[in-house]
């Protein structure tokens, strides 16, 4: 915490970058999870100061989740009322909270780089893809949805093509404005000037509110359906929160729901940890097991006092680093700067067009899935390039975590084929075969020996070299061992080079 204020410079218009990002994202995940509008902003208020101050991640920024949503709104209705629900939150936190005290973050070190980078990708595929609809001024799908089939009946590809039967001329051309914007603001022309200190996106939502405010009482006026809406207007503040019931203790669903919202929401958290220490500039190595700590009391924090519950999202942090966010400061910001708004000026959001932040968020996917990503990918070699499409095409076509688990299956069976390519080496020299087999001989490598001895034509010597071997499985010694009961019938001659310790 004591560099804390080192970058304020570049923390702070990240910070307010990801201020107008997170709140509209804030109010969609609240209508998706059937939840109160304001819970949404609660926990964004919580992933932002709560979480943000005790992570030990720079760029990462927390709040409500999209891939929570399905949970939370089957766990409102099983368990009876929102209050419920918010005592399995406060549950949900504490069990994460113990999970990091017993070190099981170690896990996010064992995702695969190539699936993380699909991720990311995809992630900002499927950004562009949600926005779009937005960018032409058709908002029936909520805000931050990552599903494929999405609520309003279509699904990500065919909202695109309804999208154009209502089109709104006037966020068509916001949206168009702005998206010239953000790019002229990347440029050097204007990085070289004074204006690089103010962030695009700030102008761009400048720009919807005059708009919106110019075209009231004109033909081209946006009605307040193309308006972020707060829901929060003419209520009392003290009404705005809601405090769990603790008084189905003894109901196991309770329980149930607690212990999938904990598992979910850290797995969730992982991925992300691990994607942000990617986009990280400085590349920093985030604690898994201090993040869910962090997690955890923030969990725990949201429940009581209302809030969904919170992970790390990409979303959020991707506009962080692409805003110049270089420490945790910037998440700190933009959970102050929702707390503030709510408080002061909560009407000022009633005049920012959606179509203004589908512009910011289409740059932010961009980003994330540049044409240049999917090339150094391709030139890595196909080993790598097939999980990297399988997670991008699992994620686009299902959900988030089922996409990763796609990725990782993807991985695991290129795992196994390069250890059916690589276990052994053969070399033949006249009528001597000789099998030099690699340090670590696992069951994943027996179907490649076999398929080698299986080869070795009658009337030869065969010498397997195992003195690299540091360790031999029981199923590669009876495969060696199978080998030589066959070579008798065959007129094979066996010569066995062992090494001189070996760990069985």
């Amino acid at each position: 915490m004591k560099n804390l204020f080192k970058t304020w410079k570049q923390d702070a218009p990240a910070g307010l970058v990801v201020f107008l990002v997170a709140v509209p994202l804030c109010l969609g995940i609240a209508l998706a999870s059937e939840a109160p509008v304001f819970s949404g902003l609660i926990a964004g208020i919580i992933g932002g100061i709560v979480v943000g101050s005790i992570s030990g991640s720079s760029i990462g920024v927390s709040g409500p989740a999209a891939g929570l949503a399905a949970i939370v709104a089957a766990a409102i209705h099983d368990l009876g009322s929102f209050e419920i629900f918010l005592s399995a939150v406060v549950f949900a936190g504490l069990i994460q909270l113990i999970l990091g005290l017993i070190r099981a973050g170690f896990i996010s070190y064992y995702f695969p780089n190539v699936v993380i980078k699909g991720m990311l990708a995809a992630i900002g595929l499927l950004i562009i893809f949600k926005q779009l609809p937005h960018a032409v001024g058709y908002d029936a799908d909520y805000e931050g949805d990552e599903s494929f089939f999405q609520a309003d009946g279509h699904n990500t590809f065919s909202e695109i093509f309804y999208s154009l039967n209502y089109i709104t001329l006037p966020a068509v051309v916001i949206c168009a404005v702005s998206i010239f914007l953000l790019i002229l603001w990347d440029s050097k022309r204007i990085q070289k000037t004074f204006l690089k200190f103010v962030p695009g996106p700030l102008i761009v939502v400048l720009l919807g509110i005059g708009a919106t405010v110019l075209l009231q009482g004109t033909s081209w006026a946006l009605i307040p359906k193309h308006r972020v809406d707060l829901g929060i207007s003419g209520k009392p503040f003290r009404e705005l929160f809601t405090f769990p019931d603790f008084s189905q203790l003894g109901n196991y669903k309770l329980y149930l729901t607690a212990a999938t919202l904990a598992v979910v929401a850290s797995l969730e958290t992982l991925l992300s940890v691990d994607a942000s220490d990617k986009l990280d500039p400085k590349k920093r190595i985030t604690s898994g097991n201090r993040e869910l700590l962090a997690q955890g009391i923030g969990n725990m924090a949201s429940g009581l006092i209302g809030g969904l519950p919170v992970t790390q999202v990409v979303v959020r942090t991707s506009a962080n680093v692409n805003s110049g966010g270089l420490n945790k400061l910037a998440a700190i910001i933009h959970g102050i700067l929702i707390a503030l708004t709510v408080l002061a000026v909560p009407s000022i959001f009633n005049y920012i067009p959606y179509a203004s932040l589908a512009a910011i968020l289409i740059m932010v996917g961009f980003k994330l899935a540049k044409p240049s990503l999917f090339k150094k990918v391709f030139k890595e070699g196909w080993l790598q390039f097939i999980p990297f499409i399988a997670t991008i095409l699992g994620i686009l076509f299902t959900d988030l975590l089922i996409g990763i688990s796609i990725g990782l299956g993807v991985s695991f069976l290129v795992i196994l084929y390069y250890n059916f390519k690589l276990s052994h080496y053969l070399s033949v020299e006249e009528n001597v075969y000789r099998i030099r087999l690699t340090e670590h001989m696992t069951f994943l490598n027996k179907a490649s020996l076999i398929e080698t001895l299986l080869k070795i034509p009658n009337n030869v010597k065969v010498i397997i070299d195992e003195s690299q071997a540091k360790f031999l499985a029981n199923d590669i010694i009876e495969s060696i061992e199978d080998f030589k009961i066959r070579a008798k019938d065959k007129n094979i001659q066996i010569e066995i080079i062992t090494p001189q310790k070996l760990e069985l």
